[in-house]
């Protein structure tokens, strides 16, 4: 009885496990959308230290969080990342950067020898996760220091993007409050990178003008005129 009963368990085994490998492999993969960019073709450009760039400990894996409504988070059971969400993060940064200051001096610290970077751009990233019925969240800090650290500028942001709640338009909400961060950070990098202007030539002092003097009143001459008797005419 036992006999007979074994060959049926193994295939019972076999059958759940070819189900489980199937529904794995169907199981789709997401990366975040870059958008509309372009790679400079020349070494041109602001050279920029990208890092270091801090990421919350929760986005460092592949799957996929959804937040809820009670603001818990929950792995997606039909999708996951493909890779670490962190370094797919790290990736879009420098490639977005690159395209919008047109500069292929864009290196993620720790930097390498002989790059001297003209600004430095700390970025720490607390939240990038999205849900079904909550919309897709970014909260970061980043700073911007010049080549000597000085600190020249620094923002807390907080972005927001709305989707339909499935997980193709979450991805997409996702991509899109990433690629708006860029642009800000983009924007003050270039702000910084602008010459100062010239501060305008102070005004000549003129000398003060002296008056000219008053012109004395003419005395008429007086003139003796001869005839049978003098007349003096004026």
């Amino acid at each position: 009885m036992t006999a007979l009963r074994f060959p049926g368990i193994l295939l019972l085994a076999g059958v759940l496990s070819l189900a489980g490998c199937v529904r794995y492999q169907q199981a789709p993969l997401y990366q975040l959308d870059s958008g509309d960019i372009r790679v400079p073709a020349a070494e041109q450009g602001i050279a920029v230290l990208l890092g270091p760039v801090a990421i919350a400990d929760y986005l460092q894996r592949e799957a996929l969080l959804q937040r809820q409504a009670d603001g818990s988070l929950t792995a997606a059971e039909n999708a996951s990342w493909a890779g670490s969400l962190a370094s797919d993060i790290d990736q879009q940064l420098v490639r977005q950067l690159a395209s919008r200051l047109n500069s292929q001096r864009l290196v993620l610290a720790p930097t390498t020898a002989g790059f001297v970077p003209q600004v430095r751009l700390g970025l720490s990233i607390t939240r990038l996760d999205s849900g079904p019925q909550r919309p897709a969240v970014l909260e970061a800090q980043w700073r911007l220091a010049g080549a000597d650290g000085k600190l020249l500028d620094g923002r807390l942001v907080h972005l927001e993007e709305g989707h339909n709640g499935s997980i193709v338009d979450q991805v997409r909400a996702q991509s899109l409050v990433v690629q708006q961060l860029v642009e800000q950070l983009a924007a003050a990098v270039e702000t910084q990178s602008m010459p100062a202007p010239k501060a305008p030539a102070p005004a000549r002092k003129h000398a003060p003008v002296k008056p000219e003097p008053p012109v004395p009143p003419r005395i008429p001459v007086v003139e003796p005129m001869r005839g049978e008797s003098e007349v003096f005419r004026f």
